[in-house]
């Protein structure tokens, strides 16, 4: 066979030399009608599977003027309709339900965590939660501790129910910028300030 009908992306051209020997018309026909479909279907498979990242973005930040540490938990909203119903019931509605939104906002606070470089952990405070056009948000907040050498920070929020989710963690201290990210097995990471 032509290598060409093997991508997915050929012309019908090439198609049509590919399939010329000794074929009638109407088979001719349904072959590319064949081959068509089956682009279209691989087609379908690609988008199907844009759907399924499963990712989730945090940010922690310390807000000089309170003097607190901001965190804003950004998840697909499609991703939080699929999670709610394997974690709650297959009635949750995170889309109508207030009850189903503060149950998944109160899930994902229990998950996370944010502890001293000595393991003391810092009593974080769930502010809220909003749906925000395809997103679902959730926000903590908690007293910035008077000496912050380090950081040491769990995510573990759809990690029990999807093994392939990745929860990243932006913290911004000062003028740095330090990414974490929760992979496989990966149950804390550590900042150091002290550099």
């Amino acid at each position: 066979m032509n290598n060409k009908l093997m991508s997915s992306s050929f012309s019908i051209a090439d198609l049509f030399s590919a399939i010329e020997k000794g074929q009638s018309k109407t088979k001719k026909i349904h072959t590319l009608l064949g081959y068509l479909l089956f682009s279209v279907l691989l087609t379908c498979n690609a988008v199907a599977e844009a759907h399924q990242v499963k990712a989730a973005i945090s940010r922690v930040e310390l807000n000089q003027r309170t003097n607190t540490l901001e965190i804003m938990h950004r998840f697909s909203l499609h991703d939080a309709e699929h999670a709610v119903q394997e974690l709650f019931d297959t009635g949750a509605d995170i889309h109508r339900k207030e009850e189903t939104q503060k149950a998944f906002a109160g899930y994902v606070a229990e998950r996370f965590g944010i502890y001293q470089a000595d393991n003391t952990a810092l009593d974080l405070t769930l502010v809220g939660y909003e749906i925000d056009g395809k997103h679902f948000w959730v926000y903590q907040e908690t007293t910035k501790p008077e000496k912050l050498g380090g950081l040491q920070v769990v995510h573990n929020a759809l990690r029990d129910i999807w093994h392939a989710q990745t929860n990243t963690v932006n913290v911004k201290f000062d003028d740095s910028i330090n990414t974490l990210t929760f992979t496989d097995n990966t149950e804390v990471l550590n900042i150091d300030f002290s550099h």
